[in-house]
């Protein structure tokens, strides 16, 4: 059976500034961000024959001209919601196995904050509608349902119910998140924050009270793929990407619907994964893991197999997913307090930490990275990096 392991590497990483208004467009912090991804990796914007923009905006277009590349030979942008930047990755070592290009550029981010408060059309992907969701339109936003918190909660309820999760143990997502982002420069959080802040936070919808709940924020990231043999010559250190799958929720377009509430579509991408990178959870070192809200930590861990179903709520408790635990999770602060850019900074800490340069955050002798993604339908996507 054909297999994507080690055939191809992540070699350049770059990310902008992350803040709440950056004065800039979309467009302007891709590029920025794909700059310094390219610089990274040694290579000049010429030598990127293969671009996946991200779903906020940005055409391949609109990288060949600010790039002046001359021969794009693939291009493709996934529609996944937050497991796009991941998925990218299983299709960024497709396009470069079968030698349809040789170095794919993936890109994500934009003014996300601050855009989201204007009116004006800032790119030409702009333009380009996203795929309809139609999630929220039959059983969910008659009763109200309409934002992300509100359609997570009652899987997040659900969990607690069958499983006695508590607000404590999101609390202990959320601290083990700030801690990491008060070691990260780049973090937009920088406030400490305690177990009793976490439950003095205001609800938003029950049971997410607001620190269980990610940031919008400003700024892009980036990474460059190429081959494992091309990798070899590279400016850095490559992170050599073992198994990388996505999944997808059962019922996708409903929730109300679905089987069962508590599992992602992680729980089908994890098996494969971890089959084409021939190893278990117990070998990963550092896992990066989509941090929407606190409960899909704890969800994805058991649906990836850190823990048995219903065991994620004990298994953050303790310090166990804070450096210098058993599984530190998120060494950036995640989404809920380094910055949101739909996880394609999970992809560049893991890599950081991978080379050895996750300053105050790395973990000591990390070999193998696993960084997952995770999409508003449930989607989910998995990738697993080794030194």
């Amino acid at each position: 059976m054909f297999t994507l392991k080690d055939k191809a590497a992540i070699v350049g990483i770059g990310e902008t500034e992350y803040s709440k208004n950056s004065g800039m467009t979309n467009l302007e912090l891709q590029l920025q961000a794909a700059t310094k991804a390219i610089d990274d990796a040694g290579l000049s914007p010429k030598d990127i024959d293969g671009i996946m923009p991200g779903f906020f905006g940005g055409l391949a277009e609109d990288f060949i001209s600010n790039f002046g590349i001359q021969d794009l030979s693939y291009t493709s942008t996934i529609h996944m919601g937050g497991a796009s930047p991941v998925a990218s990755l299983q299709t960024a070592a497709m396009a470069i196995t079968t030698g349809i290009a040789n170095n794919v550029l993936c890109v994500t981010g934009g003014n996300l904050y601050s855009g989201a408060r204007a009116s004006t059309v800032v790119t030409r992907g702009r333009e380009v509608p996203l795929p309809a969701i139609p999630l929220i339109w039959e059983f969910e936003l008659p009763y109200g349902l309409m934002t992300p918190a509100q359609i997570y909660a009652p899987m997040a309820k659900r969990h607690m119910h069958d499983y006695g999760t508590t607000s404590l143990q999101f609390a202990a997502v959320a601290v083990a998140m700030r801690k990491h982002a008060l070691l990260n420069e780049k973090a937009i959080m920088k406030k400490p924050m305690t177990i009793e802040d976490h439950q003095n936070s205001r609800l938003i919808a029950d049971p997410f009270r607001l620190f269980d709940c990610c940031q919008e924020s400003d700024g892009a990231a980036a990474v460059v793929v190429t081959s494992a043999e091309r990798a070899k010559d590279m400016r850095h250190r490559p992170a050599y990407i073992m198994g990388v799958a996505e999944g997808h929720a059962d019922v996708p377009d409903q929730l109300a619907n679905r089987p069962v509430m508590t599992e992602l579509g992680v729980k089908k991408a994890a098996p494969r994964a971890f089959a084409m990178a021939g190893i278990t959870p117990k070998d990963v070192d550092v896992a990066e893991i989509y941090d929407c809200f606190t409960w899909v930590v704890i969800c994805q861990l058991e649906d990836i197999g850190f823990c048995n179903k219903g065991e994620g709520g004990p298994f953050v408790e303790g310090g166990r997913i804070e450096l210098g635990g058993e599984l530190p999770v998120n060494t950036h602060g995640g989404l809920l307090s380094q910055a949101h850019v739909a996880g394609i900074n999970h992809v560049v800490e893991a890599v950081k930490q991978l080379r050895g340069d996750a300053g105050p955050a790395q973990v000591k002798d990390a070999e193998i990275a696993l960084v997952t993604g995770y999409g508003d339908l449930g989607d989910g996507s998995i990738a697993i990096l080794r030194r």
